[in-house]
């Protein structure tokens, strides 16, 4: 009855490591050429986006500034 018990001798830290490079061999890697797109991409869209953000700061910054000079 108790002889079914899986008696695994290997460390902990071993385990993890095997497991760590058996989920890197599951990585799809993207090309060179979907790589630099992407990457332009997230650069384009984060200037946009901080032009946004600077953009709203300066309108509601005279916004508040004009209604505390009334």
């Amino acid at each position: 009855m108790g002889d079914s018990v899986k008696t695994d001798k290997t460390p902990k830290p071993v385990k993890f490591w095997n497991g760590v490079k058996a989920e890197f061999k599951k990585i799809t890697w993207p090309d060179k050429d979907s790589l630099l797109k992407q990457s332009i991409a997230v650069v384009v869209i984060s200037l946009v986006v901080g032009a946004i953000i600077t953009i709203l700061d300066f309108a509601l910054q005279y916004g508040v500034d004009f209604i505390t000079t009334l």
